[in-house]
């Protein structure tokens, strides 16, 4: 019997963990990654689920904590898959998940905060001095707002280099060139973002609409490389995949949690509109499944 690729085993034991987690039917048999009030929503997350095994009858989480577990989830997949491909994409990574910035005690003053969300990273650190002059100044903060400040759900980050890496196979850098490169440590101390993952267990309009703005800000307010954008997400509508996946491409692509066995969800049906919605997307490169974020972010 042949070995069993990394990356599929990685991909069923993420639908092990949701069904343990998250992915539940209802007492009336509707899954939790299901709109129950759309009937073609229901149609499609059922066949999903019996496509990749049984889930228990519970009560769903509430939509912040669905959230929540998907996107550890998610971070799960890439620890397992991503450090693996280092033959592919030499480098030091990591692979983390952002916790959201706490409100910091009254009693504890700190004249100089630290780097919050991706003002911590390389392409971005000089939104740091931006929030430091409008926590400074009210009619700046009242201009500005502070929309630019975004923590996604999971990132990569890429470690600078040394000379003595750099120049492991032979003398390529030295104290005459290359002094401003973000990937010489000798420059920056600050890790590279290479990817951000929005992680979005569900979508409606409003949680689309908060991927692009989120993608925009990545775009626009960035000093060098633009990172990876990319969204996974469990919805099984393709209208709805289609708000976020199809557009301008301010997005990489959309990633599905389990895009073949959507795929046959939606084959199996009588929905036109949705087969050729999804297949556009698919055919398109909009929508891809996620066993191929990993191989993708290694570009």
């Amino acid at each position: 019997m042949s070995e069993r690729a990394l990356l599929s085993l990685a991909r069923s034991t993420m639908h092990v963990a949701l069904l343990r987690e998250v992915l539940v039917r209802s007492v009336g048999g509707i899954p939790s990654n299901a709109d129950k009030d759309n009937t073609l929503s229901c149609e499609l997350a059922n066949g999903i689920l019996e496509a990749i095994g049984h889930s228990k009858a519970d009560d769903r989480l509430a939509g912040q904590m669905s959230g929540s577990v998907f996107e550890q989830v998610v971070h799960g997949f890439l620890l397992t898959t991503f450090p693996a491909l280092s033959h592919l994409r030499p480098g030091r990574w990591e692979v983390r998940q952002l916790s959201p910035t706490r409100a910091r005690s009254r009693s504890v003053v700190r004249e100089t905060p630290a780097p919050r969300g991706i003002s911590q990273f390389e392409q971005y650190a000089h939104l740091h001095d931006l929030e430091l002059a409008t926590r400074a100044s009210r009619s700046l903060a009242a201009i500005l707002g502070n929309d630019y400040l975004i923590t996604p759900d999971i990132v990569v980050l890429r470690e600078p280099e040394s000379d003595e890496v750099i120049n492991s196979q032979g003398i390529i850098v030295d104290d005459t060139v290359a002094l401003r490169a973000s990937l010489r440590a000798g420059n920056s101390t600050l890790r590279i973002l290479h990817a951000s993952v929005s992680c979005k267990w569900t979508l409606r309009s409003d949680r689309a609409q908060n991927a692009r703005s989120e993608a925009l800000n990545l775009i626009r307010n960035r000093k060098g490389r633009l990172p990876h954008i990319v969204v996974v997400t469990a919805e099984p509508l393709p209208s709805r995949l289609a708000s976020l996946a199809l557009g301008t491409g301010d997005i990489d692509c959309v990633y599905h949690f389990a895009l073949p066995e959507l795929q046959a969800a939606v084959n199996r049906g009588t929905h036109e509109d949705a087969k050729d919605m999804l297949a556009i997307m698919v055919e398109g490169k909009r929508i891809r499944d996620i066993g191929d974020l990993p191989l993708d972010l290694a570009i």
